[in-house]
């Protein structure tokens, strides 16, 4: 007796396309994903009132990009200083940056651009409130 073709797709075919399906997807997301770039709103800090008087800038919050340039302290329970780079029209000046403990699910590395907000304690002393990697 003659054989009869199979009617229907192979299961291994299904599984072996679905496969190859998802693989593309996710590789295309790898490949194509770009860092979401959260943008931080606020008023541009102008490092002249910084340099000038910078315990005047209490109490008021402030956007500054700059890329670390070394991090300066660091302790489990107070946070980290870093120091940021920041290029200005006058030259690159330097900001020293408070970071509390709380913001410490953010890997600062040395000589990455990073967006701060920054709010000025007593002294002119500039804290983090917010950051985001560029």
């Amino acid at each position: 007796m003659p054989r009869r073709a199979s009617s229907g797709i192979s299961p291994g075919l299904l599984i072996g396309v679905a496969v190859v399906i998802a693989a593309l997807f996710f590789g295309g997301k790898l490949l194509f994903a770009g860092k979401s770039e959260k943008t931080i709103a606020g008023s541009v800090l102008d490092m002249a009132a910084v340099e000038e008087n910078a315990n005047s800038l209490r109490g008021n919050e402030y956007v500054v990009e700059g890329k670390i340039d070394d991090q300066v302290l660091w302790t489990a329970d107070k946070g980290q200083v870093v120091s940021l780079k920041v290029d200005s029209p006058a030259g690159a000046k330097f900001l020293g940056i408070e970071i509390p403990p709380g913001l410490s699910n953010v890997n600062i590395e040395r000589e990455q651009t990073y967006a701060f907000r920054v709010s000025f304690r007593q002294g002119g002393i500039a804290v983090a409130e917010e950051i985001t990697r560029r």
